[in-house]
């Protein structure tokens, strides 16, 4: 590919004239494209490369071996300039100029898109045994700073606060009898009055649970939650609370004098 000419001023109507070759003094911003793939890079290379040295280059962006490409060069308004076809000449000697694309013809037989599926791209495994014994790997690091499943001592702190607090919800759910009047006080809603239907454990979260009948329809289902019935209640009285939050009592109805109007 030779340098094309530029029209000379007042020579009339001509060709579109293309950028003028810049040699090897400086370089360029160019967009480069792939046979293989649909994704353009955008990067500065050096007018003083060869198109030699420019292929392999290209390798690490398109993925083709240097030795299987043919290139061609694209104006910024996506005309085709020409073929770098010289690999001795240098990048500067063809009309490239900052936003010109290279696209870069695969002559390999790799298949489109092989080179964006990571899943085909072999990957280094280590075993076990050996990644144990790595001095600087994040297993190392966390065993060093006792962090995680590598706290023994916070493991079995945690395990025992877990087990006391399981121990006083056990007790405060024994002393709440079904059908005892109670008050539901949990923390961000108003205090509601309702009745225990249900005490213990639940298949839907582990620890002790109180299945309450709202004396109003504040609650979130019928007393039953994931295909099992705890309770029968009307839909939108029930409701599943921790024991901590119901204090039994005498807590009648609240009358909200409506039987008093004629």
């Amino acid at each position: 590919m030779k340098a094309a000419a530029v029209a000379e001023p007042g020579a009339g109507p001509g060709p579109v004239p293309v950028p003028v070759p810049v040699l090897g003094g400086g370089s360029v911003s160019l967009a480069v494209s792939s046979s293989l793939n649909a994704f353009r890079a955008h990067k500065r290379y050096s007018t003083g490369l060869t198109i030699a040295e420019f292929k392999c280059k290209l390798e690490l962006v398109v993925g083709s071996p240097a030795s299987c490409m043919d290139l061609e060069l694209y104006s910024a308004e996506d005309e085709l300039l020409g073929r770098l076809d010289c690999d001795e000449a240098l990048l500067g000697s063809y009309p490239v100029a900052d936003g010109c694309r290279v696209h870069v013809i695969d002559r390999s037989g790799a298949r489109i898109g092989e080179y964006e599926d990571v899943s085909q791209v072999e990957k280094y495994e280590m075993a076990d045994s050996d990644y144990e014994k790595r001095p600087e790997s994040l297993r190392s690091f966390l065993r060093q700073q006792r962090w995680g499943r590598y706290d023994a001592e916070g493991t079995r702190r945690r395990a025992a606060e877990q087990q006391q607090r399981r121990a006083q919800e056990a007790a405060l759910a024994a002393a709440l009898p079904v059908g005892a009047r109670c008050q539901v006080r949990v923390p961000g809603q108003p205090c509601k009055r309702a009745t225990v239907m249900y005490v213990g454990q639940t298949d839907f979260k582990p620890g002790y649970w109180v299945g309450v009948r709202y004396d109003e329809p504040l609650g979130k289902h019928d007393g039953s939650v994931g295909g099992r019935r705890y309770f029968e209640c009307q839909p939108k009285y029930g409701a599943f609370v921790k024991p901590q939050s119901v204090t039994p009592g005498d807590f009648p109805e609240e009358d909200d004098g409506l039987e008093d109007e004629l």
